[in-house]
């Protein structure tokens, strides 16, 4: 049985990110400990106008001090367009070197109605190993 943490939220001009996270195991790589980690992610446009994702940008801090960013066009090779009232939900996941770390990011976005680009928060979410914190 899965069970995934609670859900983070965060709302940024209207669009609300939604995030849970899975971990999903560990396993040995060139002779270090890698954590493997599953997120979902929903994406609710709470406002009048239709968006439409362009790009991601995420920041990954581990506990050992290293940072990773992860930049590129889209989620999962799409870039989705959500119109008012409606979402747009994606799985991904990731790997990490520490059994404590954190994500957070910006994902940027264009309002179909003026042609703006604007920035929307995903909120900081944990991504902890669960016997570590016992």
């Amino acid at each position: 049985i899965t069970i995934y943490e609670l859900m983070i939220q965060q709302i940024t001009k209207g669009i609300k990110v939604s995030v849970s996270t899975n971990f999903e195991g560990n396993f040995i790589n060139d002779n270090c400990v890698n954590y493997a980690f599953s997120y979902k992610i929903k994406i609710e446009n709470n406002s009048n106008y239709t968006v439409q994702l362009l790009t991601r940008h995420w920041k990954i801090i581990e506990s050992n001090h290293k940072t990773k960013f992860i930049n590129g066009n889209g989620v999962l090779g799409e870039n989705p367009i959500v119109k008012p009232g409606e979402y747009h939900k994606y799985s991904s996941g990731c790997l990490i070197y520490s059994s404590i770390a954190s994500m957070s990011g910006i994902y940027t976005m264009i309002n179909f109605s003026n042609s703006n680009k604007f920035k929307v928060k995903i909120p900081n979410f944990k991504l902890n190993v669960p016997f570590i914190l016992n």
